[in-house]
């Protein structure tokens, strides 16, 4: 029977196969060279055993030329049998404890599950390592290069994006109309109108909004002076001269004008103090009479229905989001230059402030200790269920692939390790007979 294993470049069984990545491929090429010249070796003691065997009677010392190339076939085959057991049946024969990796795929992928959780998962390894990096500082050191603060920023700003065209305008919708009745629309408004008047007027806040009134109905009494036209004068008696009419509006107009600028000038004039009353009496009002809540209630339902609602809600996050997008997608917008911004001068407290890195630093050994006391043993689970998933044939491929070059002189080895040792004893046992026997 032939021994295909010995001689041809496949690593795996018949099938269709995946492409191989270009590292895996000169990892195969490698495999291939290292299987040919394990064999070229095999072939060559196997042609001298054979020439010594055939010319030992004639010339004598071939017998140590035909020792040594037997060792050596031995120790090839020997190793050939060993390294082969690995990744395949010898021959295709179904000997015992052969073809391990295929048979005990899974047991080597719990096992190195196991390892990895031991060796690398540990408390004391992650805090040990963390605390050697200093991850604070070298985060700071990157992010303060502007380069790397850019990038980071182009990063974000299309991670953003992706996460804005990702969201559901619907659904942001709806939750904008659920946020605004939930604390909006549900609580009564006069109450809290009520308290925050009531503040404002204790403060005496409400000046301002009342000396702006006053300055405005100055200055359009001022620029209008034919605003009262015929007002008053349209309420005498119409046998009145009309020039009596005239009269009258221009003597009210002129009193309006003088009294909005009398309260203008004077603190504490009569009208202010009226003024600071009626509001002080409103805010109690809405705070405590039923009649007065109710009309702010009646007044609210009929500024905001459902549909204005739902409109407000779709109109404040289309505008929202489209003025993102646009913020996110120009490079000079004031949004990424505020990111931008932000990330150097985060770099820049990391690499400065020694207690705010030794800080981040211990929060994150804090951090990735508990992450693994509590969940290590699934993340090396990952492992064992990767490698459970792996076909058998593939996960030999893989395997061999990653070490198959370095095994392969195994075989070399055991080829001159062999001829060496055939040599040595065929030379004792000479030398014993002509010690002993002569």
């Amino acid at each position: 029977m032939a021994a295909p294993s010995l001689t041809s470049p496949t690593l795996t069984g018949p099938g269709p196969r995946a492409p191989l990545s270009a590292p895996d491929e000169a990892r195969r090429v490698a495999l291939v060279g290292m299987k040919r010249l394990a064999l070229g070796l095999l072939l060559a003691m196997t042609l001298i055993f054979a020439v010594s065997f055939a010319l030992e009677e004639r010339y004598p010392w071939l017998e140590y030329v035909r020792a040594a190339a037997e060792g050596g076939m031995v120790g090839a085959i020997a190793d050939w049998f060993a390294v082969t057991a690995l990744f395949r049946y010898p021959l295709g024969l179904r000997i015992p404890h052969t073809n391990i990796i295929a048979n005990r795929k899974d047991e080597i992928g719990a096992s190195l599950g196991e390892f990895v959780e031991s060796n690398f998962l540990s408390d004391a390894v992650v805090r040990g390592k963390l605390e050697s990096i200093g991850v604070s500082r070298r985060l700071g050191a990157w992010l303060v290069q502007p380069a790397n603060a850019q990038r980071l920023t182009d990063e974000i700003a299309h991670a953003g994006s992706g996460l804005l065209d990702l969201l559901s305008d619907d659904e942001i919708k709806n939750l904008l109309e659920g946020v605004a009745r939930e604390h909006l629309l549900r609580p009564e408004w006069g109450p809290s109108l009520g308290r925050l008047g009531e503040h404002l007027v204790a403060s005496g806040r409400h000046h301002a909004a009342v000396d702006l009134l006053l300055d405005k109905a100055h200055s359009w009494l001022t620029a209008h002076p034919e605003a009262f036209g015929q007002s008053v004068s349209t309420r005498l008696p119409r046998w009145l001269p009309g020039f009596v009419g005239e009269m009258v509006d221009d003597k009210a107009y002129r009193e309006v004008l003088a009294f909005v600028t009398t309260v203008q000038r004077e603190p504490e004039h009569p009208l202010r103090g009226a003024i600071d009353r009626y509001l002080a009496e409103l805010m109690t009002d809405l705070q405590f009479d039923d009649t007065m809540i109710g009309r702010v209630e009646v007044l609210k339902l009929e500024l905001v229905d459902n549909a204005k609602l739902r409109e407000f809600a779709g109109d404040a996050w289309e505008s929202l989001k489209a003025s993102l997008l646009a913020a996110l997608a120009d490079p000079d917008s004031a949004v990424r230059a505020g990111v931008q911004s932000t990330v150097l001068d985060v770099g820049a407290r990391l690499v400065g402030d020694q207690s705010l890195g030794a800080r981040i630093d211990r929060w994150l050994a804090d951090t990735a200790g508990y992450v693994l006391q509590k969940y290590r043993h699934e993340i090396a689970g990952v492992i064992t269920e990767t490698v459970e998933r792996w076909d058998p044939a593939e996960t030999t491929e893989k395997i061999e692939l990653q070490v198959g070059k370095d095994l392969q002189f195994i075989r070399i080895n055991g080829t001159v390790v062999g001829a060496l040792a055939g040599l040595l004893i065929f030379a004792l046992a000479q030398g014993a007979l002509v010690l002993f026997g002569g």
